[in-house]
């Protein structure tokens, strides 16, 4: 049937038997809002959302026009069964919500979805209302919606908010992958994968204060590649980076997962091995030199053979020990097995 809008346009409507509600099917030519999805193909890529509605009419009718403009579509009957799919793991990150659902309305969704997401990724809503007071509008805005689409409306009113929602996810997206590697830069050295300088002496200091808590040794290696400047001199910088590269690897590949692993500074790595007295460190330290130098190095001029020398020592109960000292005592236990032929382990 026809009705007429507060803006003085007709539009056609179906209205459903169950609920006071109606949707519009169509809009007058004179007054169409342009196809945005034709013209920027932005909303042709398929994008999760969620239908929240009770109303099987708008259920069918909403739908319709959702996969029509390329979404996969996952449809909630009431705001329990909506809720359920937005902790899903892959949940849907742009959703539609009825603001009258059974079980859980559309509003309280839209505060539980923002207490829920404080540190995870966004999730945009549009709630759905016959609701045309402005102090609905606000509660609806101060709930955690970020649209608001008064019923009844046009399919190009609707298509418009998604397209708007979608770019505000991309955004977001782009945002979170931006700062993920500033991260990535500030906290890992860029040719070897280890971490740099600044975050394994962090490290260092927080398995101290953890060891200190839980009264657990913590042992520190300090390695160093033999004969780098030769290295260099005879392979170019190229193949220098070639065997550092695969020296990290190597010292990495015999570390548990809660061990530390960072270059240090040039051709100078540091393990942090945690709950590892001295001997069992030194034992520890013999096993990674030997699987550093066992295989020969693939570089771009042929295999050349690498070897490490390190310095080793660990925290003690009888003293107090800090970040200085430990990386002083390592330094020293290194110097002392680059005096004694190097290729070898030497503790403190």
């Amino acid at each position: 049937m026809k009705m007429t809008r507060k803006d003085g346009h007709e539009a056609l409507t179906v209205a459903d038997a169950s609920a006071d509600r109606v949707v519009s099917s169509s809009v007058g030519a004179a007054h169409a809002i342009p196809d945005v999805r034709k013209e920027s193909g932005e909303l042709e890529s398929t994008m999760k959302i969620l239908l929240a509605e009770d109303s099987p009419v708008y259920r069918h009718l909403i739908s319709g026009h959702l996969k029509e403009w390329g979404f996969d579509v996952q449809i909630a009957n009431d705001g329990a069964v909506a809720w359920e799919l937005l902790q899903a793991p892959d949940a849907p990150k742009l959703a539609l919500l009825d603001w009258v659902l059974p079980k859980i309305e559309g509003i309280e969704l839209c505060r539980r979805i923002r207490k829920a997401q404080a540190h995870s990724e966004y999730t945009y809503v549009v709630l759905l209302t016959s609701k045309d007071g402005k102090d609905e509008l606000v509660a609806g805005m101060r709930a955690g919606a970020d649209d608001y689409l008064i019923k009844p409306f046009h399919p190009p009113e609707l298509e418009a908010r998604l397209l708007g929602g979608k770019r505000i996810l991309d955004l977001q997206r782009e945002l979170v992958a931006a700062r993920e590697s500033l991260r990535v830069a500030a906290t890992y050295d860029f040719l070897t994968g280890l971490l740099n300088r600044g975050e394994i002496v962090a490290w260092l200091d927080r398995e101290l204060v953890r060891g200190g808590r839980e009264t657990s040794p913590v042992g520190i290696v300090l390695a160093d590649i033999d004969h780098f400047k030769k290295v260099n001199d005879s392979l170019g910088h190229s193949g220098g980076d070639v065997v550092l590269k695969e020296v990290a690897g190597r010292l990495k590949s015999d570390l548990r997962v809660y061990d530390g692993a960072g270059r240090y500074g040039g051709e100078e790595f540091l393990l942090i091995l945690p709950g590892c007295d001295l001997v069992t460190t030194v034992r520890r330290a013999e096993e990674i030199r030997r699987g550093v130098s066992a295989p020969g190095v693939m570089s771009p001029k042929g295999i050349v053979q690498v070897t490490v020398s390190m310095g080793v020592t660990c925290t003690r109960g009888d003293r107090t020990s800090n970040v200085e000292a430990l990386l002083n005592e390592a330094d020293a236990a290194l110097y002392r097995a680059k005096q004694n032929g190097r290729n070898r382990v030497e503790a403190y």
